[in-house]
């Protein structure tokens, strides 16, 4: 703040610097919907390892195939999750009537009945109480002390339980007119979870409901269900969506309002193969039936398919081979790249091993690889020596036919990923003096940005100059602009494309005949 001198003497004033740093977003965050055995409905959940998709979900099922998907994905160096568990229309989630305090399970379905709850009154002050719920099957306990009923209160248990509790909430008509009774105390040498005695309530009354549908992948914009769940998330940079049925697909129409929703969210969707995809003519016949609904290629650049299905033993079935769609293991490889290498590199190639897979539902040889590849289908392959890899990095865009500037995975994760990082790293310039001193702000930050790739790899030049240039001024902002409240920012860079046909030429060397 400026100094007002008002008397003979030395004033010290602190200039801002004008710097602020651009931080980079993640790029291997990925998002699953589909079924589960237990765990909230409708309500994204971030993990960052199986064991806590074990704890929340339920862990691996053979009727869920999210849930292999996801322990695939940790397999193969993925390191952050969201999850969205969805369930059937006629769903009931469990209720628990304790001590006059109704309760409803976290999730719809029958693993809350499992649910156990217990109340004393054991409390600091008058009209307080303490809160104990016991999941049955995980052995996890949520215990909330001084609660209130009061809405009002900083301790009100609606509030609460909102916010802690991965069990139960309660009701949001939920009708409170005194402090809960206190359950009955444990017999001696019992914990009030395992006294049979009355010491707890049981829940009860939930239920799965019918068979779920797709339509409940794809859910509700508006009620923000389904993939649109996903809006109560801040960021995710992968979609998956696995099959309802490990046998099952799903259907184009979906995929296609999902790749919708990831353009919009700046993402990327993992497409996996149809299950009729047993060889490779019926992948090459079939890819229209998949890439003509998603509406061109403004939209498919966003998308990705692997082709085949992978094998991998089932731990349910005494590991026998099982065959699974392989976005999780392949989304688990995107992450693990962007570690090693970064986003710019293509996360395929000798390095991109799948972990725990045995082998693929359809072996392929160069030349039948070369029949899907410039089709845009990236193929899963297995070699001698180096074992199985992903064999392929392009977009649903990366057609030879549509020659798309999108056909490459790295190339539009990359851009996906700059993107991202400068909409959230620019906020500041919103309402500031639309002049000179903002856009040379503006060059500054963003083009420290920029450099900080180009010194880490990511474009193709020998100098910043050719790889990137940040042009923010007069030429990009006119008068007209500044009278509109705009302020024009162009960013160009110059991306790495991966070495897809490496081609040796060889000749021999005729030495000079003697004469």
């Amino acid at each position: 703040m400026p100094v007002t001198p008002t008397y003979p003497g030395v004033y010290i004033e602190e200039i801002p610097s004008g710097v602020r740093t651009i931080t980079p977003v993640a790029t291997s965050i990925t998002a699953f919907v589909g079924t589960a055995r237990r765990g909230l409905s409708d309500d994204p959940v971030r993990i960052q390892s199986f064991a806590e998709y074990e704890r929340k979900f339920g862990g691996l099922h053979v009727l869920h195939s999210m849930s292999y998907a996801v322990r695939q994905y940790f397999e193969n160096g993925g390191s952050d999750a969201q999850i969205v568990r969805v369930t059937a229309v006629d769903a009931v989630a469990a209720t628990i009537d304790v001590g006059g305090l109704p309760l409803v399970a976290a999730g719809k379905g029958e693993w809350g009945n499992k649910l156990r709850a217990h109340i004393n009154l054991n409390v600091r002050e008058e009209g307080l109480f303490n809160l104990f719920v016991y999941d049955t099957e995980t052995r996890a306990t949520d215990i909330f002390r001084n609660l209130s009923i009061d809405r009002t209160s900083q301790r009100f248990v609606g509030d609460v339980l909102e916010d802690e509790s991965e069990l139960v909430r309660l009701p949001v008509d939920a009708s409170l007119s005194g402090t809960p009774g206190e359950s009955g105390a444990p017999q001696v040498g019992k914990e009030w979870f395992d006294d049979e005695g009355g010491s707890f309530t049981q829940a009860e009354g939930g239920a799965d409901g019918g068979v779920v549908l797709q339509a409940q992948i794809q859910g509700s914009e508006a009620d923000k269900t389904g993939m649109f769940a996903l809006e109560k998330t801040d960021l995710f940079n992968l979609l998956c969506l696995p099959p309802l049925e490990r046998e099952g697909d799903i259907d184009p129409t979906v995929y296609a309002e999902a790749l919708k929703y990831c353009k919009v969210r700046r993402a990327m969707l993992i497409v996996d193969p149809s299950e009729s995809w047993n060889t490779v003519t019926k992948a090459q016949d079939g890819i229209a039936s998949i890439r003509n609904p998603m509406g061109g290629e403004d939209y498919t650049r966003n998308a990705a398919i692997f082709f085949p299905r992978i094998k991998m033993a089932d731990p349910l079935k005494q590991n026998r081979l099982a065959t699974f769609v392989p976005c999780g293991a392949v989304a688990g490889v995107f992450a693990r790249t962007d570690v090693s290498r970064g986003v710019w590199k293509a996360p395929a190639g000798i390095e991109a091993g799948l972990l725990g897979a045995q082998e693929f539902a359809v072996k392929m040889t160069d030349p039948e690889n070369g029949r899907l590849n410039p089709l845009g289908v990236n193929c899963l392959r297995n070699f001698r020596v180096h074992g199985n890899v992903v064999w392929g990095s392009r977009t649903l865009a990366g057609s030879d036919e549509l020659g798309s500037d999108w056909k490459y995975i790295p190339v539009r994760r990359l851009t996906l990923f700059i993107e991202e990082s400068l909409y959230r790293g620019t906020q500041w310039v919103v309402f500031e003096p639309n002049d000179e001193p903002l856009w040379a702000q503006i060059r500054l930050n963003v083009g420290a940005f920029m450099n900080d790739l180009f010194r880490q790899g990511a474009f193709q030049g020998r100098t910043p100059a050719q790889a990137y240039f940040v042009k923010c001024d007069s030429d990009t902002t006119t008068q007209n602009d500044i009278n509109r409240g705009i302020v024009n920012i162009e960013v160009g860079f110059a991306p790495l494309k991966p070495a897809e046909f490496v081609i040796i030429k060889i000749k021999q060397i005729a030495r000079n005949i003697q004469t």
